[in-house]
């Protein structure tokens, strides 16, 4: 191809302005070494064109670069939904004979969307720099890291509960909030009131369920990020189980509700009590999960704060203070219902059910 005059010439490079106090993701890991930005944020920097030989020369029909905000769905790879476009004309059609560099320089961009890459979709931030040709096309792609801040809610109140299985176990747990940030720390406890069953061990865990697609099309993905063993052994009546889940450890986003109609993605603790004959007991709660802002950017908060993530005045998009419920838990013969942890396909939570605490039982015997 090169000895023809068709192989690629020249080889393009990006590079970003780092203002002071952006940062690089995941330095320690160098899983990723993206920059990250917020909404409202200038993106700017250099496109650097480089011949390969410095005897070569480069003619093309013009040279750009796109800002792209992009939400790819796994299972239809072949369309990608942009809801962020912005284009910039870097040079006209022309014959370039040396290395040259680009400015470029996207002020005040929109980026109303978290970053997010999961089981079944992708939303992602990129810069792509074409240089234009006839027969084919010079492309390079960057990705950035978008993250959405929140502001601190107002209502945050605790969630106590009982639940029981009639004449056989009642207890009441307890969390001390319903929304947390990204590093805060899950405090509560668990009170055995009646317990007339033998329990094993007792475990907490935090899943995170993915929803796409809507309507008939609907697929929920669960993905258990944290499992925590609480008690080992047969409680008695009137003891207490602290809780204590630090979620500064774990590859966590903000709940993000109905992204662009697309997806959703909500967090549930789920807890677990297994008895003597392998019996399932567990009991999910939803939790609200959000970005605080570091202490230089608290200055910064988005003055428009996406619907789908926590808002500053009235707590989450969605949702209502959390009740204090009494509720019985039947066994598995009598209930088709199956284990949270384990099903991969469930049908999609209406959002008002959002604040129904549902109960289930299932025998592991029978798995």
């Amino acid at each position: 191809m090169t000895f023809f005059g068709l192989g690629q010439t020249a080889e393009l490079e990006i590079v970003l302005d780092r203002p002071d106090g952006k940062k690089k993701l995941d330095e320690s890991s160098k899983k990723d070494q993206s920059l990250i930005y917020y909404d409202g944020e200038t993106v700017s920097g250099r496109v650097n064109v480089i011949l390969k030989k410095s005897s070569s020369r480069l003619e093309h029909q013009g040279i750009k670069v796109e800002f792209i905000g992009q939400i790819e769905m796994y299972y239809d790879r072949g369309n990608h939904h942009e809801f962020t476009s912005l284009v910039k004309e870097l040079a006209r059609p022309g014959e370039m004979l040396q290395n040259t560099s680009y400015n470029f320089e996207f002020l005040n961009v929109e980026k109303p969307y978290e970053t997010y890459t999961g089981s079944n979709v992708r939303l992602r931030y990129f810069l792509r720099v074409t240089v234009i040709r006839r027969i084919y096309d010079i492309v390079k792609e960057m990705d950035i890291i978008v993250h959405t801040l929140s502001s601190y809610p107002d209502m945050n109140n605790s969630i106590k509960m009982e639940v029981g299985i009639e004449d056989c176990l009642h207890i009441e747990f307890e969390y001390n909030k319903c929304k947390y940030h990204l590093k805060d720390v899950i405090v509560g406890k668990i009170y055995f009131l009646l317990v007339r069953i033998k329990i094993k061990h007792m475990e907490i865990a935090i899943i995170k369920r993915e929803t796409t697609g809507s309507g008939p099309n609907t697929f929920n993905e669960n993905e258990t990020i944290a499992k925590y063993e609480i008690m080992d052994g047969a409680p008695v009546r009137g003891e207490s189980i602290p809780i204590r889940v630090f979620l500064a450890g774990y590859d966590l986003t903000p709940t993000m509700r109905d992204v662009n109609k697309r997806f959703s993605v909500r967090y549930f603790l789920n807890l677990v009590l297994m008895d003597e004959e392998d019996r399932r007991y567990f009991k999910q709660q939803e939790i609200t999960l959000w970005r605080k802002g570091e202490k230089h950017l608290k200055g910064m908060q988005n003055r428009n704060e996406p619907s789908h993530l926590v808002s500053g005045k009235d707590g989450p998009k969605g949702s209502e203070a959390p009740r204090t419920t009494t509720q019985s838990v039947q066994p598995s013969g009598s209930l088709d219902n199956t284990d949270s942890e384990n099903d991969h396909n469930h049908s999609p939570m209406n959002e008002g059910d959002d604040e129904q605490i549902r109960s289930s039982i299932e025998d592991s015997n029978s798995e």
